[in-house]
C-alpha cells in the first residue's frame, strides 16, 4: 500500500509518497505565487493550492502503481481564512497566517473581550495571525464579503473539502482559531458570538488521523486514484511536522526551522503558561502541545543572502563564519512582526552593534544567531514551566545547514537530532494516512517505529558560556525599541 502527504506550505505544495514500511518511495514540489497588496498583507488564490496539489500528485505516481494508493492525509500552513459562499465559491483570496492586517482586531480582542476571558474560553489570547481577528477584520472592512458567507475553513481542508465533499478540519488545525476550546476540543459558543459567526458556518471537527471521507469521483479520475482512497483530517502543519520527526507523547521537543520557527513541545497534558505567550494547542496524536512560533525564522536568511547580498551561495556565505559566542553584530528577527513570545505585530527586523570593522560574514552569522535566540526566548517560557528540554528534533529548510544546527544547540544547551526523513509535515501526514487506514494502531506507535535518527550536535560547555552572555545582551534589544517600533 502507498499513502499519500501533502505539505501545504506558504510557497509550495510538498508531496512525499511513502509505503507501508515508512519508506519514502517519492517527493514532488509544486510552487504557487503568493501576493503581498498592501504592506503587512499576505495572500493566496486557493484555487492554486488545489491546481498544484493535483498536478503534484499526477507527477508523484508517475513510476508507482496509483492502484495501490489506500490514503491521504495533509499538513497544512495554519490560522489562513479561507471563506465560500452559498454556491461553494472562494470569496476572496484567502488571508494568511503571516498577515498583519489585524493588528486593530487582534490589540481589541486583547483588551476588551480581555485575554484572561480568551484564554477561558480557548487556552489562548489573540494573536495577528489567528483566523477569529481575521473574520473581524473583514467583518468591518468587507461587510458584504462577510454576509455571504456560508462556510469557514483553513488552507488544509479547502484541500479536504474538494477531494470529498466533507466540510471538516481536525482539532490541531482548528486550535489556532481563536474559536475552538482546546482543552475540552470543542467549538467556543462564546467566541462564535463574539466574532459573529455561527457552528453551522464552521466544519465538522476530527482528529488528525480519522478518515473524514474518500475521494469523489471526479476527483478521484482527475488524480487517477480509485474512489475508495480514503482521505484523513490531517493536522496543521507543525503538528503533522512533529509526527514527522517522531515528537509525539510526553515532553518532546521538535524546532522546525522553516518560513517561520517554531518550538514545538508534546505533552499528553493540556497546560497554557500564565502570560500565554506560547500556544496551547491540540496534538496530532490526540493529545496536547506547547508552541512558540517566530514569523520568520529561514526566511531572515533567505531575506539576507537573497535580497540584500544577492547571492544564492547559502553554504559559501557560511564558510567564513568563525568565532561562534563572540560576534558583537546582533539581529533582531522580526521580518513580519512577532508572535511568540512578544505578541508584537509592530515589531521590526534590525542590526544592532555594528562598526567600521564589522564584516559581512559578522552580519550573516547575527542573522543565524538571531534566529536561534528569538527559538530561545519560547523556550524560557516552557522552561519557567518547569518543563525539562534535553534534546530536540529539527527540521525545516534551515535544518539543512549543520553550523545553524551548532548555533542552535549551544544557544539552547540542547542536543539537536536530526531525523533520517527530513519531510517534516509531508511525513507526518504520511504517517497519518497510515494510521488511519490502520497500518498503525496509535500515531505515536507509528512515530515510535518509523522514526529514526541519523546525528546529532551535542552542545559544547565553552561555547554554551559565551552564548549565555550573548543571550542575555539580545533579550536587552527588543524591550528597548519596543517604544520606537510604534512610532
Amino acid at each position: 500500500m502507498y499513502f499519500i502527504g501533502v505539505d501545504l506550505g506558504t510557497s509550495a505544495v510538498k508531496l512525499v509518497l511513502m509505503d507501508e514500511t515508512g519508506r519514502i518511495c517519492n517527493t514532488v514540489s509544486k510552487e504557487y505565487p503568493l501576493y503581498f497588496p498592501k504592506p503587512g498583507w499576505a495572500e493566496q488564490n486557493p484555487e492554486d493550492w488545489y491546481t498544484r496539489s493535483v498536478c503534484g500528485i499526477r507527477e508523484l505516481l508517475q513510476e508507482a502503481d496509483a492502484s495501490q494508493v489506500a490514503g491521504i492525509s495533509f499538513g497544512g500552513q495554519m490560522h489562513g481564512l479561507v471563506v465560500l459562499d452559498e454556491t461553494d465559491a472562494v470569496i476572496r483570496p484567502a488571508i494568511l497566517w503571516n498577515d498583519g492586517r489585524t493588528a486593530a482586531e487582534t490589540d481589541w480582542l486583547n483588551r476588551e473581550i480581555g485575554t484572561e476571558r480568551l484564554s477561558a474560553c480557548t487556552g489562548n489570547i489573540a494573536f495577528a495571525g489567528f483566523t477569529a481577528p481575521k473574520l473581524l477584520w473583514m467583518r468591518s472592512r468587507e461587510p458584504e464579503q462577510f454576509a455571504r458567507i456560508r462556510k469557514i475553513m483553513l488552507p488544509k481542508d479547502y484541500l479536504a473539502y474538494r477531494l470529498t465533499g466533507v466540510f471538516s478540519t481536525d482539532y490541531s488545525d482548528a486550535s489556532g482559531m481563536l474559536l475552538l476550546d482546546v482543552q475540552h476540543k470543542r467549538w467556543s459558543n462564546e467566541m462564535l458570538e463574539i466574532c459573529h459567526v455561527t457552528a453551522d458556518q464552521l466544519p465538522q471537527l476530527y482528529e488528525s488521523w480519522e478518515p473524514v471521507g474518500t475521494l469523489k469521483p471526479e476527483a478521484a479520475r482527475e488524480l487517477g486514484l480509485r474512489p475508495d482512497v480514503k482521505v484523513m483530517a490531517g493536522a496543521g502543519d507543525n503538528a503533522a511536522a512533529a509526527v514527522g520527526t517522531g515528537t509525539v507523547g510526553e515532553g518532546r521537543c521538535n524546532i522546525s526551522l522553516g518560513t517561520s520557527g517554531t518550538v514545538f513541545i508534546s505533552s499528553k497534558h493540556f497546560r497554557v503558561d500564565e502570560q500565554n505567550a506560547l500556544h496551547a494547542f491540540a496534538h496530532a496524536d490526540g493529545a496536547y502541545h506547547l508552541m512558540g512560533c517566530m514569523l520568520s525564522a529561514a526566511s531572515c536568511n533567505k531575506w539576507w543572502l537573497e535580497e540584500i547580498l544577492k547571492t544564492g551561495d547559502y553554504e559559501g556565505e557560511q564558510e567564513t563564519i568563525g568565532n561562534l559566542g563572540e560576534n558583537p553584530v546582533f539581529y533582531l528577527p522580526y521580518l513580519m512582526g512577532e508572535r511568540s513570545p512578544h505578541n508584537d505585530p509592530n515589531a521590526r527586523a534590525c542590526f544592532a552593534g555594528m562598526s567600521m570593522d564589522t564584516t559581512r560574514a559578522q552580519m550573516t552569522q547575527a542573522v543565524l544567531e538571531g534566529v536561534a535566540f528569538g527559538l530561545r526566548d519560547s523556550l524560557e517560557v516552557a522552561r519557567s514551566l518547569g518543563i525539562s528540554i534535553p534534546r530536540t528534533k529539527i527540521c525545516g529548510g534551515g535544518a539543512r545547514s549543520t553550523l545553524w544546527q551548532k548555533i542552535i544547540s549551544n544557544i539552547l544547551n540542547v542536543k539537536v537530532d536530526t531525523p533520517v526523513c527530513e519531510e517534516g509535515p509531508g511525513y507526518g501526514a504520511a504517517i497519518l494516512a497510515a494510521t488511519g487506514c490502520g497500518v498503525f494502531p496509535t500515531v505515536e506507535a507509528a512515530a515510535q517505529q518509523l522514526v529514526q535518527v541519523k546525528a546529532t550536535v551535542e552542545p559544547e560547555l565553552e561555547l554554551v558560556k559565551k552564548y549565555e552572555k550573548q543571550y542575555q545582551k539580545f533579550r536587552i534589544l527588543y524591550p528597548a525599541l519596543q517604544t520606537w517600533f510604534t512610532l
